[in-house]
């Protein structure tokens, strides 16, 4: 699948099974495990940190707000 993110101009190609990086609180990293409402719902399982997702093992996260690794 082709998403774009808001900071760059080309749209890039991702998988499920992808790595991409993300903020929330600070940056992050989660694998792509499926799609769902214009995001990808990703999962770390050593968990997410910070306020609003610390400690979840998956999150969604909006196409605009990722970025490859």
């Amino acid at each position: 699948m082709k998403i774009r993110n808001k900071w760059d101009d080309e749209p890039f190609d991702v998988h499920k099974g992808d790595w991409v990086g993300f903020k929330s609180d600070i940056e992050q990293e989660g694998q792509i495990i499926g799609f769902r409402n214009g995001g990808l719902i990703l999962q770390n399982l050593d968990g997410f940190c910070g306020d609003y997702i610390g400690g979840d093992a998956q999150t969604l996260v909006f196409f605009d707000e990722v970025w490859k690794l």
